[in-house]
């Protein structure tokens, strides 16, 4: 067998072999791990890539453990939607461990509730176990705020890649959990009161939605005696009359979880919660953790709800457009309300998910051609104000990211000007790729019955988001006085560069518009024609 046979499993195990080998390395030196989690990270990069080549030209990539025929064993499909989830999440991943690494940590677990004379709150100040001098012992990074950091985020990973490429519903619960399960560490990790009260809400939150998936599950299995994805699709459109209300029910059961993973409303209040107090690099990774529930919408229900799937076709046409809609308006009404900056972007994320759904909603190739190539835009701007923010708190001393106005932060018009592009791409303003994405949704929609309400909503948040971003830029950089703060350190060049190089991916999908824009409406066709994954999953089992 060819190393191409055994790469659709690569970017599953890679992370969780490192993750265990950083396990048995917990009381290794800091630089070992680092190292090892570096390397680990950064070679997700050349199998994501890969990945999309070889599913360039349309193949589908199966991987049969064990060497058990499906429907009876476990399969992991590539294809070109799951390796593009791929590659955007390396991306993602490599920029939010380097700042982890060399940015600063903002000190919520070790820091008092009042400062000590001469001290700034909500900046880290050095430990007694660092000496007496500001300068003494290692800098505090968010990867020294506990011992198993790099351990979680690489399960993190294994949870993602496990995710993006199962054939198996099953298995789909199995690496939720298993992703869950390292976000809540990451989520509090550092302590703080905070992060573990947002923490708690959504670990009770997730759980309940574990729960309701583990009921789906079971239904759809006593029904059709499969839980492979390919082969669903094939038993529910054989399913007897008798049988459609409980697979109809289950099938919506599965939505609703799938929504509470995206953050759909009414299922959206925990997530700005958590995302605004956890540090920094977690927040950051955390912006595809939404595009996970979305990307299960897209991948189960193009395959079990499409026109050939008896009492599932059309299911969500009732539900999805609407929640859609309204959870764009609630994000960008969040955002418009929001009182810190990482509140903001926050709701961002929010608003970020309702337009993604919007185009899933839409469901013709061109609206999710707009949508895939929205995707990769909106998780890497999101995750560039997450880390800025980071800077602009720490910069800004007791004001944090607070919307106050207050003394001028070192480095104001460095750090000003990334803020401007971060904002813009966050907006959707030209000539970043926010703006082709938002256009090219709207062009999709102009043969849709829900024209008036997509074009209404998406311009009005759009407009609402410009303002928004407008006054937060205003009060943190321009609504200014007097000379800053010396005893706040200026943002280093190290965490301004990953800040950097997620603003330069934004732009290289601006200068490389149009393959990347036929690539995504590639993607789109092979999703709405799933005979191909059910061929090539089920084969000669069929």
């Amino acid at each position: 067998m060819s190393l191409l046979d055994h790469l659709p499993i690569l970017p599953v195990v890679l992370p969780l072999v490192v993750g265990t080998l950083l396990l048995a390395l917990r009381n290794a030196p800091l630089a070992l791990q680092r190292g090892v989690s570096v390397a680990a990270t950064l070679a997700l990069l050349p199998l994501a890539l890969a990945l999309v080549q070889a599913t360039g030209d349309g193949s589908h990539l199966v991987y049969k453990l064990g060497n058990w025929e499906a429907p009876y064993g476990i399969v992991l499909v590539a294809d070109r939607l799951a390796a593009w989830m791929l590659l955007t999440t390396a991306l993602l991943a490599l920029f939010a461990l380097l700042y982890a690494l060399n940015a600063p940590s903002d000190g919520t677990s070790s820091q008092s509730t009042k400062p000590a004379s001469g001290q700034v709150a909500g900046y880290p100040q050095p430990s007694p176990q660092m000496g007496e001098g500001a300068n003494a012992g290692p800098t505090p990074t968010y990867d020294r705020d506990g011992r198993h950091f790099h351990v979680l985020f690489q399960l993190q990973l294994f949870g993602l890649n496990g995710a993006f490429l199962t054939g198996d519903l099953f298995n789909l619960f199995v690496f939720f959990e298993i992703l869950l399960l390292a976000s809540y560490g990451l989520l509090l990790h550092g302590g703080g009161r905070q992060r573990v009260k947002a923490g708690l809400h959504y670990v009770v939150i997730n759980l309940v939605g574990s729960t309701l998936f583990l009921f789906a599950v079971g239904t759809l299995y006593g029904v059709t005696g499969t839980l492979n994805m390919a082969d669903l699709a094939v038993k529910l459109a054989a399913t007897p009359p008798e049988n459609a209300a409980l697979v109809q029910s289950a099938a919506l059961l599965l939505f609703g979880v799938f929504a509470l993973k995206a953050a759909l409303l009414p299922l959206t209040l925990w997530l700005p919660a958590a995302y605004a107090h956890t540090s920094a690099p977690v927040a950051a990774l955390f912006a595809i953790m939404t595009k996970v529930g979305a990307y299960s919408i897209l991948r189960v229900y193009s395959l079990i709800a499409d026109e050939r799937s008896g009492p599932l076709v059309g299911l969500l046409d009732a539900w999805l457009m609407p929640a859609a809609l309204a959870t764009l308006a609630f994000g960008m009404l969040g955002t418009l309300a929001s009182v810190t900056l990482r509140q903001q972007v926050a709701y961002l994320v929010v608003a970020s998910i309702g337009s993604l759904l919007v185009a899933f909603g839409l469901g013709s190739a061109d609206a999710l051609a707009a949508g895939l190539y929205y995707l990769p835009h909106t998780t890497f701007a999101t995750a560039a104000l997450f880390l800025l923010a980071d800077s602009i708190a720490r910069g800004r001393g007791d004001l944090g990211d607070r919307f106050e106005s207050g003394p001028a932060m070192p480095r104001a018009r460095l750090v000003g000007g990334l803020f401007f592009a971060a904002a813009i791409a966050a907006a959707g303003l030209p000539p970043l790729s926010g703006f082709l994405g938002k256009v090219m949704l709207l062009q999709a929609a102009l043969e849709s019955p829900h024209l008036a309400w997509v074009w209404g909503v998406v311009l009005a948040t759009g407009l609402a988001g410009v303002i928004a971003l407008a006054r937060s830029g205003s009060l943190l950089f321009y609504r200014t006085h007097g000379a800053h703060n010396t005893v706040l350190e200026a943002p280093t060049n190290a965490a301004l560069a990953p800040v950097v190089a997620l603003l330069a991916l934004i732009v290289g999908l601006v200068v490389a518009a149009g393959p990347l824009s036929a690539h995504a409406a590639a993607i789109a066709a092979q999703i709405t024609a799933p005979q191909g994954y059910i061929d090539a999953v089920l084969g000669g089992a069929r």
